[in-house]
């Protein structure tokens, strides 16, 4: 994999070589469609029409796609660059090549901010990484600086006294009003609210499910969640403030800071019903865990939206407007939407599929380790801990633990908020003592499975081959874990 990320700046002796001119008469369909990366000179026309982003490609037909990929990191992998290089038709003159374009244009990861050294990465630019598993269930309120990373585009650095906050009503009651604008003070002398909720990623767990048939997305461990108090001004609140009404028919629709190659922000949608719901506890954060918000987890406002999928929570928020339609961006329309085991990417109609907001019950065993050494105690007992949760506010209910393959079950004691059912965002820590019989005693090792109940008695399905999915979301299978007995 390391040699295939060399192709692209390796002069090809059997193919050959193509001036700027040459490349940039192909930016159309009816020409053919030539881009260039690096050295290298490519006859995507055929891809175009079968790939997802072929609206972002078409914006560099007959140009130089390394300023995307410089940003769209996931596309360096050994599989994508063989596929590239399969459309590998010549060189471009050298004198046409940047030394470095990433340097040329400026690097977008130029102002990351640091990060604990203690995170497990799964890619690097975007950053993304998960709590380590074995620290994950010590604290109720993740640590700040151990909370697990979901981003999406680089990080951007936005300054408080500079910072506003765009509010626009362009349906419902109160539409047409003139566009709002709150700057960092204003938010903060609205009244503050406070919510304890878990933020998962939609692909918590996916390294598990990829275990079945490879999917498509980072390889995330259990780790990709965290729990922690959010402060900040009601979204419901605000929007009071402006006239809106509720509507079952209209959405609120959030756009960050963070932008892509083409200037797009990130940006999702939620239905108005959850971000009127006083009950809904929705909250544009300011504050994590009454620190302000550090760079990485949305500097200086995100909005929490409690019991939803993390793709919702948007970062370093910059714009909210009350809509009768869902966000057009790609996240909302074409990513985070569960399908069945049997859709594949030929078949696949994401419009067919409604956008994940509220997440199903999980949980996961955060100690011991997979394939652990352990030790029963005196009285055969072994001690395993981890995390429950589940969306839309249901509390969890009960956490099931089995040694011996489902024939007894053990039930953990749970660590968890005293709050009213249906605003039960926060996730729950369980503790079990887990008793072997003499028979485990001499077995070299066996296999800890976890369920957990939420409060709607919705339970974790047992095997991933049920829920397996193209994209491997939603992946809330019982938690399987091998461990050694000493």
């Amino acid at each position: 994999e390391a040699a295939s990320r060399l192709w692209h700046i390796t002069v090809r002796q059997d193919l050959p070589t193509y001036s700027l001119d040459d490349v940039q008469k192909h930016n159309a369909p009816e020409q053919g469609i030539w881009i260039t990366f690096g050295l290298g000179v490519y006859d995507v026309t055929e891809f175009v029409p079968n790939h997802p982003g072929g609206d972002k490609i078409m914006m560099a037909a007959g140009s130089a796609i390394d300023s995307f990929w410089a940003i769209y990191q996931q596309h360096n992998t050994l599989e994508v660059l063989e596929l590239l290089e399969g459309f590998r038709i010549g060189n471009l003159q050298k004198d046409a090549v940047a030394a470095n374009v990433e340097e040329e244009l400026g690097s977008p990861w130029a102002q990351e901010p640091k990060r604990n050294a203690l995170l497990k990465p799964a890619s690097e630019r975007p950053f993304n990484a998960e709590t380590p598993l074995a620290l994950l269930g010590e604290h109720f309120y993740t640590p700040n600086e151990l909370f697990y990373v979901r981003n999406h585009l680089p990080v951007p650095v936005i300054q408080a006294e500079q910072y506003e906050l765009e509010l626009d009503v362009e349906a419902g009651a109160a539409a047409g009003q003139p566009t709002r604008t709150l700057t960092l003070a204003e938010l903060k002398a609205l009244p503050k609210h406070s919510v304890t909720a878990a933020i998962m990623c939609g692909g918590n767990r996916r390294s598990e499910m990829t275990r079945v048939k490879p999917v498509k997305g980072l390889s995330w461990g259990p780790g990709a969640v965290g729990n922690a108090k959010w402060s900040g001004a009601r979204l419901c609140d605000v929007l009071q403030a402006m006239g809106v009404q509720p509507n079952e028919d209209l959405h609120v629709l959030f756009e960050g800071a963070d932008l892509d190659p083409t200037s797009h922000p990130y940006g999702a949608s939620i239905p108005l019903s959850k971000a009127l719901d006083p009950r809904g506890d929705v909250v544009l954060a300011y504050e994590m865990n009454e620190e302000p918000l550090n760079r990485d987890h949305g500097y200086p406002i995100r909005v929490i939206v409690p019991g939803s999928v993390g793709a919702r929570n948007v970062k370093w928020l910059t714009r909210i407007i009350v809509a009768d339609h869902e966000s057009d961006s790609h996240w909302q329309q074409n990513d985070y939407k569960g399908f069945s085991p049997s859709t594949d990417w030929d078949t696949v109609d994401f419009k067919k599929a409604q956008a994940i907001q509220a997440m199903p019950v999980t949980s996961a065993i955060c100690t011991p380790l997979p394939n652990e050494r352990v030790k029963p105690d005196a009285e055969g007992f072994i001690t395993v801990r981890g995390y429950a949760w589940s969306g839309g506010g249901r509390r969890i209910e009960r956490v099931d633990l089995t040694s011996d393959g489902g024939k007894s079950w053990h039930v953990a004691q749970l660590e968890q908020e005293t709050v009213p059912d249906g605003r039960h965002y926060g996730w729950s820590l369980w503790t079990a003592r887990l008793p072997l019989s003499a028979e485990q005693r001499k077995q070299e090792g066996l296999e800890i499975w976890a369920k957990a109940v939420d409060s709607a008695y919705n339970v974790q399905p047992e095997a991933f081959e049920h829920i397996w999915n193209l994209r491997g979301v939603l992946a809330n299978a019982y938690h399987k874990v091998p461990v050694k007995l000493s």
